[in-house]
């Protein structure tokens, strides 16, 4: 049942981060500002999303509290890189890959799985446990990588060799030669739990190089160079690692961010849904109670968003309580049976409201995003405010 009063309507305002271009928090704020011109009257909630991908740790940060603390890394090609970590009182450490190892940290030129390394989330992870928390989360998403978490493994001490006992050269292509695995992750008991919407095991066709791969840069000829390299590297970590579950290569989850996952549970870590956590975390349930309209978003609205990324959770629990959900993203390529049937009452796009893809509204969209949500929060509110 709407929940609206005299005094005016309640939105809840929930969307994910337009990638490239503003943060999920900042999606909201401009929705907001435009709304309120309007219709300043109406409450407006703010609940920014993220699964595991970029901005995981941004919008727990702003649900938790906590502390941030800066830890300088290396990008999923040795380069320097500021990431960051967040670490709560009740001593779990928040991280996410994708600010060492992101797709987003390399020019289309430079993507290349086949020598891209995890390397740099080894760091990020250290910090973690040397500011003393007990569970580690790791948020899995939007990745360059695709060596499995060997170079992850290599960060923590345990680093893969070759044949002949020298380390492997970082990149997925590598592990083509891995025969060992020498030393021992530094972890100090640390839990590990990867947080991830992704539920692909690390090998096969369903696996993160058949699948993820092409996204990353790879032809197919890279593609089972790269899935077969995998399955030595799950083998020798089934023999050597000490934990590790047997069946590796098809345990659900192993497949996320190049194999990251797997590492994460060959650790004796557990997948953990990234959306689910982010919703417990900022309330959204008890939100989506007591509101009238919803409001989500994200850059691109298209096929893949309705299958189990924050928009299509955010719409199915919208539709559930019979709430209007109206998205709002930089370019809307959905079908409109499919985006309805998972609950979306609506969408406009960014690019659209620019006037169109023949008129500049790509450039106009990725330029002046927080401009564009400004007029649409301002246009949804003379539809939609009572």
């Amino acid at each position: 049942m709407w929940a609206a009063t005299l005094l005016g309507m309640r939105v809840l305002l929930c969307p994910d981060k337009f990638a490239g271009t503003l943060g999920a928090p900042e999606v909201a704020a401009a929705v907001a500002e435009g709304w309120r011109a309007v219709a300043g009257g109406d409450e407006l909630v703010s609940r920014p999303l993220a699964d595991g991908g970029p901005g995981f740790v941004t919008v727990l940060a702003e649900a938790l509290g906590g502390r941030r603390l800066p830890v300088p890394t290396v990008d999923p090609l040795g380069r320097p890189v500021a990431g960051e970590i967040l670490v709560t009182g009740d001593g779990t450490g928040y991280l996410e890959s994708a600010q060492a190892c992101g797709l987003h940290l390399l020019d289309p030129a430079e993507r290349d799985p086949r020598r891209t390394t995890s390397y740099g989330l080894g760091p990020l992870v250290t910090a973690a446990v040397e500011a003393g928390a007990r569970t580690v989360v790791v948020g899995l998403g939007g990745s360059a990588t695709n060596d499995g978490g060997a170079g992850l493994l290599t960060a923590l001490g345990a680093t893969p060799l070759d044949e002949t006992g020298h380390a492997l050269p970082y990149g997925g292509a590598a592990l083509a030669g891995v025969a060992a695995l020498d030393g021992t992750p530094r972890l100090r008991d640390a839990r590990l739990v990867a947080a991830t919407d992704v539920d692909n095991p690390l090998l096969g066709l369903h696996g993160a190089s058949n699948v993820y791969g092409p996204q990353k840069g790879a032809s197919r000829a890279d593609v089972l160079l790269l899935d077969a390299a995998l399955e030595r590297w799950a083998a020798v970590l089934e023999r050597d690692l000490p934990g590790c579950p047997p069946g590796l290569g098809g345990l659900p989850g192993g497949g996320a961010a190049g194999g990251l996952g797997a590492t994460i549970l060959a650790l004796g870590g557990r997948c953990e849904s990234g959306i689910g956590l982010v919703t417990r975390a900022v309330g959204l349930e008890a939100a989506l109670d007591s509101c009238d309209l919803v409001i989500t978003g994200e850059g691109s609205f298209d096929h893949q968003s309705l299958r189990g990324k924050v928009v299509a959770g955010v719409a199915g629990a919208a539709r559930d309580r019979g709430l209007p959900c109206v998205v709002l993203a930089g370019r809307v390529s959905a079908g409109r049976r499919e985006a309805a049937a998972a609950g979306v009452t609506d969408a406009y796009s960014l690019v659209e409201h620019f006037g169109g893809e023949r008129s500049g509204g790509v450039e106009a969209a990725l330029a002046r995003p927080a401009e564009g949500l400004r007029a649409l929060g301002a246009r949804l509110a003379g539809q939609w405010s009572r």
